[in-house]
């Protein structure tokens, strides 16, 4: 089932798409406030390969993932009126975090609308930032109807976890960052959800590698994206059921989709077994923690060994929040 992507006006937006302008801007708002996070390489994964792997480390983001990037830029874009008000958000963890985290950095009150099965530990990190968690289910309740309901009731900003310029512009940071660390790559794998940071990624990836052919990654049980490429519309799905809950996602956005079509080279799946691989080669070879849907570039990565041999490859880990028990739990499972 297609959905028509929402109105411009339903987050105060216009009409005009956002563009590379818009990252760098973000990219001098978030100059010694965001990590620039590291870019790791490992011998083992070239090896495995037959590529040269740039990994953008984003589990080692602020609040863990690269959506403090976004967050921060969409609320210190915002004027002295709005700030004051407060803002709204709906997110199954990352984003929540970010947003908290970001509205306490900038003394803007933050409100964030979490599914009840949210994991744990992102709960506890968004109370832990000040913010204030309200629950619903996301397999009967729309969080946007809620978020929006919240916004008019009690006049707070609402600033959605991808569908929002400011977001993306400040998603596309990590990219930037990659590319002028790297310089120039033949192929980029960043994982897609909202599309936020797919979004933003191809808008960097314009400006400083318009020959890297840049891939979205979704889980299999989720393929809304790459439905909505081939079929040329936004696509919606039923809310997937996947270990990878930062990509629980049912539709792209109508902010993020337009770029996506316009300028990604494919959109690919891996499965969650391929995730758990992921997972656990990071944590056995390169001592890192990386959670379900941080691993969903690296999985696509290394299942296509035979397309990038001898390339070299950006891959950005979007983050690391996963609770440790979970964690274990996964990766020990053999």
């Amino acid at each position: 089932m297609s959905i028509s992507p929402a109105p411009a006006a339903a987050t105060g937006q216009s009409g005009a798409y956002a563009t590379i302008a818009d990252v760098e801007r973000a990219a001098a708002r978030l100059k010694g406030v965001a990590h620039r996070t590291p870019v790791l390489t490992s011998r083992t994964a070239n090896a495995l390969v037959g590529a040269s792997l740039y990994f953008k480390a984003e589990n080692l983001q602020r609040t863990g993932a690269f959506k403090f990037r976004g967050a921060y830029n969409a609320i210190a874009a915002l004027d002295e009126a709005q700030r004051k008000s407060g803002v709204v958000t709906y997110s199954s963890g990352n984003h929540a975090q970010a947003i908290a985290c970001a509205g306490g950095l900038l003394g803007v009150p933050v409100t964030v609308v979490m599914p009840q099965d949210a994991p744990a530990i992102k709960v506890a990190a968004t109370r832990g930032y000040g913010g204030e968690v309200v629950f619903y289910d996301r397999f009967s309740e729309s969080r946007e109807e809620i978020g929006q309901e919240l916004s008019d009731s009690r006049r707070l900003v609402l600033i959605p976890p991808y569908d929002h310029d400011d977001v993306l512009a400040g998603q596309g940071t990590a990219t930037l960052e990659l590319l002028e660390d790297t310089g120039p790559l033949d192929r980029l794998y960043v994982c897609l959800g909202g599309g936020g940071l797919l979004a933003g990624g191809l808008l960097a990836a314009s400006r400083l590698a318009p020959d890297c052919e840049v891939i979205g990654v979704e889980p299999e049980a989720g393929n809304d994206g790459q439905q909505s490429l081939r079929k040329g519309e936004v696509v919606t799905i039923a809310v997937p059921r996947t270990i990878a809950d930062g990509a629980m996602t049912p539709y792209l956005g109508a902010r993020t989709f337009p770029i996506i079509r316009e300028r990604v080279h494919d959109i690919v799946t891996v499965t969650d077994e391929e995730l758990v691989a992921a997972m656990r080669f990071f944590a056995q070879r390169m001592k890192l923690i990386v959670e379900p849907t941080g691993c969903l570039a690296a999985a696509a990565a290394f299942a296509a060994h035979d397309e990038i041999a001898g390339k070299r490859v950006g891959v950005v880990l979007s983050g690391g929040n996963v609770d440790l028990t979970r964690f274990a739990a996964l990766v020990g499972a053999d």
